[in-house]
């Protein structure tokens, strides 16, 4: 699945409030992730035995290697967005700095992208974690009714 762009030619045009509640939104979401991704863990935890067996072993480690990679990108990604919020001064200052203006919004921009990238990449991998425990609980139930 190919990860959107999304549109970033409105970003001049926001205001400071929007811009900051742009952010504290984005840190809300990374922050529900992360809570997400513990879960994912024990959920992980909880099945392993099925997902070390078998044939599906080689699509649950490459996606199990894939949500520990979202893991570690997760921290780094939500200081930056922490530290936008934090710089979010240079707008409501009252001086007149165009070029800081400028800076900060296109560092917004580029932040837009990379949080936006960042949940489709975490949603697929999250679906694929799912559709696999999905199955494995199928195959389960179906023993259950075979014995």
């Amino acid at each position: 699945m190919k990860a959107k762009t999304p549109n970033t030619k409105y970003i001049e045009w926001k205001s400071p409030e929007e811009l900051h509640e742009a952010s504290l939104n984005w840190v809300s979401e990374l922050k529900f992730i992360k809570d997400e991704q513990h879960f994912l863990d024990e959920l992980i935890e909880n099945y392993t035995l099925q997902l070390i067996s078998g044939n599906i072993f080689e699509k649950s480690k490459k996606v199990v290697n894939e949500l520990s990679k979202k893991q570690n990108e997760i921290n780094p990604l939500l200081k930056k967005v922490i530290n936008h919020c934090n710089e979010l001064t240079i707008l409501v200052d009252g001086m007149d700095q165009p070029e800081e203006e400028k800076e900060y919004k296109e560092k917004h921009r580029v932040l837009l992208i990379e949080v936006d990238t960042y949940q489709q990449e975490y949603k697929e991998v999250k679906r694929k974690i799912f559709d696999l425990i999905k199955m494995i609980m199928k195959q389960s139930k179906q023993k259950r009714l075979l014995s």
